[in-house]
């Protein structure tokens, strides 16, 4: 187990996507609409990832990891809308689009692997 959250792939992978979330040029008028929520989803995706990693139990870490994975689908869906307003370009919306199912898919075989150690130890003892 790693020994911070900052060594794990699918945390390094959602603080990358993050920051170049903040280098979209949205209007001013969208400061605290569209920009302000599609950062705040691609923030939380990461900072759940920090707290499952210090939650003790498998149960409680998957248990935020699928919250983290649901905030990749909202992600998604204000990229959608950000595309929709031609504040980015198609192939700008097509990488963040992969990148997100990627990060998505990244974290559920994290927690395919929480679930086989916790499979694992339970056997053991």
């Amino acid at each position: 187990m790693p020994n911070s959250f900052r060594d794990l792939r699918v945390w390094q992978k959602g603080f990358e996507l993050l920051m170049k979330l903040y280098e979209i040029k949205f209007p001013p008028e969208e400061k605290y609409g569209l920009r302000s929520d599609t950062i705040r989803s691609g923030n939380s995706i990461i900072a759940n990832i920090a707290e499952s990693h210090g939650r003790f139990y498998f149960a409680d870490k998957v248990r935020v990891l699928l919250i983290a994975r649901g905030e990749v689908e909202e992600v998604r869906s204000h990229l959608s809308v950000t595309k929709g307003r031609n504040f980015i370009s198609q192939a700008e919306f097509d990488y963040f689009d992969t990148e997100y199912r990627g990060l998505g898919a990244g974290i559920n075989a994290y927690i395919n692997d929480l679930e086989n150690q916790a499979k694992t130890n339970k056997e053991k003892g």
